[in-house]
């Protein structure tokens, strides 16, 4: 499995009725201007001191997503380290989302 998943591929599976866990990690006030819906918010610094309780699902997919998809790179690629195998990054981030999938959200 790619660790990085296209803002195409994730709306398509959304589309479908699937259910997507959203790890933002971007810091509160970014999450505050904008996010997707169901993200829980866990700022990229905040992550290694929760990987050992986010692993404790380690079948689960994790789609991470920041602002343009360098930090949730480091996400994806750390949980996976920690044992989370389907963790993934949101390519382009919420900006990319924004810019191909929901234009009506605002960007920064």
């Amino acid at each position: 499995m790619d660790i990085e998943i296209t803002v195409a591929e994730a709306a398509d599976r959304l589309a479908r009725g699937e259910r997507l866990r959203w790890l933002d990690v971007r810091e509160s006030w970014e999450y505050e201007l904008v996010h997707l819906p169901d993200a829980a918010l866990l700022p990229l610094g905040l992550l290694p001191e929760r990987l050992a309780e986010l692993a404790q699902t380690p079948e689960a997919e994790i789609i991470c997503y920041c602002h343009s998809g360098m930090r949730s790179l480091t996400a994806a690629d750390w949980l996976r380290r920690a044992g989370v195998a389907r963790a993934r990054s949101l390519a382009g981030g919420i900006d990319q989302w924004a810019r191909e999938i929901d234009p009506s959200l605002p960007r920064y």
